[in-house]
């Protein structure tokens, strides 16, 4: 890295509840081993999961608190973006499942994107291509959505650098929500779309286009950061394993997003970044399972993935010894009682200012 203040990229990779979960451990890992505040990246990307963890975390929500929420932990006396208790925010981090007040649609989800596809079916990555077949969604992207809006109370993070990544449902085009040419949206709603999983929710519309799940396009979408001119790049990334462990499916599908993510790391590295890559280890895969949207093992898949990024990350110390130490409330809890700590929204807005 070059010598002063790194320029540093985090991407956080979609998969699902358990994904999320994933991330949350590794976050808190990385803060843990580095004394580094991943909130204060210069870039932060987030698909899927990864982008519901990006908001939180560009909102100023930190590691060490997220774990602490999952965990069951309360804080009395301090107050969310809303101005309720942060303490009653749902502790799945919208991984909660409610049913849309519509009914289901018959046939393919999006005729524009199957018959799309067909035409051209080289030009969309596999997952793409596939999408426009499979009926809509009928689970709400609600639960969400009160996530987001609980640590946001404006249109967008006070992180000028978050980018979420949604596919539109029309083209199957990939779409990066904060980016200067990308159209407006707020955070709720740009999460929403970038975590709509073709099939189970229903897809949001946002400028009268709609949206689904931007892992769609790629699982990590590492490689927007190519051109962004960093000293250094951390991916985490759930969907995919240096370990051949589980299920055929579950090994095949990983092995897939796993040689996606080494082309993109590529391209990076390519810009002159360092490129940091961590993935569950089969320990992780062990209490993960193979459906990631079983949220009753949230907490242990959070536990787990705490003590493998950590040995993970030991092993990268001369990659990592650059990163300059976090502050509280970011890599700490701050001193006195939560009633009187401000509210995290509120902290991110004054450093960004700053």
């Amino acid at each position: 890295m070059t010598p002063g203040r790194p320029r540093v990229g985090l991407v956080l990779g979609a998969g699902g509840v358990l994904g999320a979960a994933w991330l949350q451990g590794a976050l808190a890992a990385l803060v843990d081993e580095t004394g580094w505040d991943p909130g204060g990246a210069e870039r932060v990307v987030g698909t899927s999961a990864g982008s519901v963890i990006g908001a939180l975390l560009a909102c100023g929500v930190p590691p060490w608190y997220m774990v602490a929420h999952s965990r069951g932990e309360s804080f009395d006396g301090l107050l969310d973006a809303a101005g309720d208790r942060a303490s009653d925010v749902p502790r799945s981090a919208g991984g909660g499942y409610s049913l849309e007040r519509a009914l289901p649609r018959p046939g393919p989800g999006s005729w524009r994107l199957a018959l799309g596809a067909l035409r051209e079916p080289r030009r969309l990555p596999p997952a793409a291509v596939l999408a426009g077949w499979i009926p809509r969604g009928f689970i709400s992207t609600q639960p969400i959505q009160d996530v987001v809006r609980a640590a946001c109370s404006s249109d967008w993070a006070p992180h000028p650098g978050l980018r979420v990544v949604a596919c539109d449902y029309a083209s199957g085009r990939r779409v990066v929500f904060g980016a200067s040419q990308a159209p407006a949206a707020r955070l709720h709603e740009a999460v929403a779309a970038s975590c709509a999983i073709p099939g189970f929710y229903v897809p949001p519309r946002i400028g009268g286009r709609t949206y689904v799940d931007g892992g769609l396009w790629s699982v990590s979408n590492l490689d927007l950061l190519a051109r962004e001119e960093l000293d250094l790049v951390i991916c985490l990334n759930p969907t995919s394993s240096r370990d051949a462990a589980g299920t055929l499916p579950g090994r095949v599908l990983r092995a897939q997003a796993g040689r996606r993510l080494g082309h993109e790391a590529k391209r990076v590295r390519a810009s002159g970044a360092e490129v940091v890559l961590v993935q569950p280890l089969a320990e992780d895969l062990e209490v993960m399972g193979e459906n990631l949207m079983a949220g009753r093992r949230r907490h242990a898949v959070i536990e787990r993935a705490r003590q493998t990024t950590a040995w993970q990350l030991r092993d990268l110390r001369g990659t990592l010894a650059g990163l300059p130490e976090g502050e509280a409330p970011f890599t700490r809890r701050p001193a006195g009682r939560p009633g009187g700590w401000p509210r995290f929204e509120d902290s991110a807005r004054r450093r960004f200012a700053a």
